[in-house]
């Protein structure tokens, strides 16, 4: 029975699991969770990433003890971010959070140099202050000393990998996150850099989803204390590509959400659609599987509702998500609206409060208690995704019959139905662990075990009970739906 251990580093917690293909299913065990925390340092924040190397090396000992014949293993993680390595391979410096500020006004400064249209043209990706074009641009106009000394660039799951192997190289689905990455040209848009005077030298070689790169080095096994050394796989190493390569899509017209820190909506398109269109729109065309491309949109998720627990926490008062859950039932349904997506809500010091006065500066009463804070939340999500999927159905010109919800999200039942509700969509939800899965599924597609994305999904079908939500006969929808828009700006 082939073992493949998957390490998910999301933006707020890591994950280990081991997953064993026994005929068309799959056996799952839990090896380790750890936080993933960042630290704020004056007006910056970072990743700690030695950290994090500390707990991946843990959880590889513990798995590689219950599971000596572990065949493979594989890192996925958040897109955007990225790390500089010198000559020696030694890193120049701690990473940057894509929430860091310093990248707040950039994009102004960026598109006098390139136009906006050119970007889009060029990368077909949704314009967001997170994106590593715009830090790239931070340091060659404000620290060009650092990407002269550096001499390759890492995504942040390559950069484990590299830590793994020695091998330096860039997996296509993160590489595709970066807004220089140019799908016509199937590579590194080095003139768009160079246009905004950004150094092209450090720029590793893109691979594949599914790529092997070779044992774990020799230097790394007494501290791993594996028996066997198991071979490192490039997996689909974005962890929302991993997890819509495991969302269990029926047709054309299904959707999916992939719901964690970000909720990631969209649809699998055989080609990136970039045009006028969906320029205006502000939609993205990141890297998938099986030569498919994801067209999407971010919107701020379960971030919102994280930040608040943490303020909550600090003032004494801490709830599990489902005593949230269950005051949000309990409170008075579409009291208040925002967006999700707002600028002000990226990153704050206090999200509450933040929420707060978003809702006095546009004229709304605040929810009355926790409960009603955590209702706004979960009903305005439910209603930017309803905006979004009306523009992904124009942009692909079909009508979507259903919604796939993968991730940690779609274990949140009230956001569930409202999402069913509001979009009047049935809402699939499944699996919970949908990234940790594809991470894995795409290490048997490594060793041929797995040869086409149905089989895959047929597999996460076989593996993981899903749970439908039919949409209610909600009176008023209509109405509150374009309140929202109204309230929102987003008309």
């Amino acid at each position: 029975m082939p073992a493949f251990l998957a390490i998910d580093l999301g933006a707020t917690s890591g994950k280990i699991f081991v997953f064993r293909l026994e005929g068309d299913a799959l056996e799952v065990d839990e090896i380790y969770r750890f936080p993933n925390l960042p630290v704020r340092i004056g007006n910056s924040i970072f990743w700690d990433v030695l950290s994090l190397w500390r707990e991946v090396k843990h959880g590889i000992n513990i798995a590689c003890s219950k599971f000596p014949d572990l065949q493979s293993l594989a890192v996925d993680t958040w897109g955007l971010d990225f790390a500089l390595l010198d000559q020696t391979g030694e890193l120049l410096g701690n990473p940057h959070h894509y929430r860091d500020p310093r990248t707040e006004r950039i994009m102004e400064e960026v598109f006098e140099i390139v136009p906006k249209e050119e970007i889009y043209f060029r990368t077909g990706i949704q314009f967001m202050r997170v994106n590593t074009l715009y830090h790239l641009y931070y340091l060659a106009s404000r620290q060009p000393s650092l990407l002269k000394a550096a001499d390759r660039l890492l995504m942040m799951p390559d950069l484990f990998s590299y830590w793994l192997t020695g091998v330096k190289v860039c997996e296509f689905t993160d590489a595709t996150t970066t807004q220089f990455y140019n799908p016509h040209k199937k590579g590194w848009d080095t003139e768009l850099l160079q246009m905004l005077r950004i150094p092209t030298h450090f720029l590793a070689e893109i691979i594949q989803p599914g790529t092997r790169l070779g044992k774990i080095r020799e230097s790394l096994l007494s501290e791993l204390k594996c028996s066997e050394k198991p071979e490192v796989i490039a997996t689909a190493s974005h962890d929302t590509a991993s997890a819509v390569a495991a969302a269990p899509l029926f047709d054309e017209h299904s959707a999916y959400i992939s719901s964690g820190t970000w909720s990631l909506v969209g649809a699998e398109v055989p080609e990136p659609v970039i045009n006028k269109k969906s320029l205006g729109y502000n939609f993205t065309n990141e890297g998938g599987v099986f030569g498919k491309f994801r067209l999407l949109r971010d919107v701020q998720g379960m971030w919102l509702l994280e930040e608040c627990k943490r303020i909550w926490k600090e003032e004494g008062r801490e709830y599990s998500h489902e005593e949230l859950i269950k005051l949000a039932d309990d409170a008075e349904p579409f009291s208040a609206f925002i967006n999700p997506d707002d600028p002000r809500l990226i990153s704050p010091p206090n999200m509450v409060e933040e929420i707060g006065k978003y809702l006095d500066e546009t004229g709304q009463k605040r929810p009355k208690g926790i409960g009603g804070m955590v209702r706004t939340i979960l009903e305005s999500l439910a209603l930017k995704y309803r905006y979004v999927l009306e523009k992904l159905q124009d942009l692909l010109g079909m009508k979507i019959k259903r919604v796939h919800i993968v991730g940690g999200g779609s274990r949140n039942w009230l956001l569930n139905q409202l999402t069913a509700d509001i979009t009047g969509m049935e809402v699939v939800a499944g699996p919970v662990e949908a990234t940790a899965t594809g991470n894995a599924l795409m290490q048997a597609v490594a060793f041929g075990i797995i040869q086409t994305h149905r089989s895959l999904r047929e597999i996460v079908r076989n593996s993981f009970p899903l749970r439908i939500y039919q949409p209610g006969g909600k009176e008023h929808i209509e109405d509150i739906y374009n309140q929202f828009l109204s309230v929102t700006g987003l008309e």
